[in-house]
C-alpha cells in the first residue's frame, strides 16, 4: 500500500510575473516615451494649429500599456 500524506507539494508555482518588474519596466518605457510624444505633439499642434485629442501623457501610458506587455510573453 502506498502513503500520499508524505510527499505533499509545500509550495505553488506562480505563471505570472511579479507586479514590481512590469510596474518597473512600465515605468522605464513611459519615461522613454515620453520625450518623443511630446516632441509630435507640440509638432502636431504647430501643424494643425490646435491642440490634438490626446495629450502626451496619455499617448505615453498607451505606449507604455502596449509595449510592456509585449516584453513579458516573449
Amino acid at each position: 500500500m502506498t502513503d500520499f500524506t508524505t510527499d505533499i507539494p509545500t509550495s505553488r508555482v506562480r505563471s505570472a510575473p511579479p507586479k514590481r518588474e512590469y510596474y518597473a519596466y512600465f515605468g522605464l518605457i513611459f519615461l522613454a516615451t515620453l520625450p518623443l510624444c511630446i516632441l509630435t505633439w507640440v509638432l502636431s499642434a504647430a501643424r494643425r494649429m490646435e491642440l490634438p485629442e490626446k495629450g502626451p501623457f496619455a499617448k505615453a501610458w498607451t505606449q507604455a500599456r502596449i509595449i510592456t506587455p509585449q516584453i513579458f510573453s516573449a
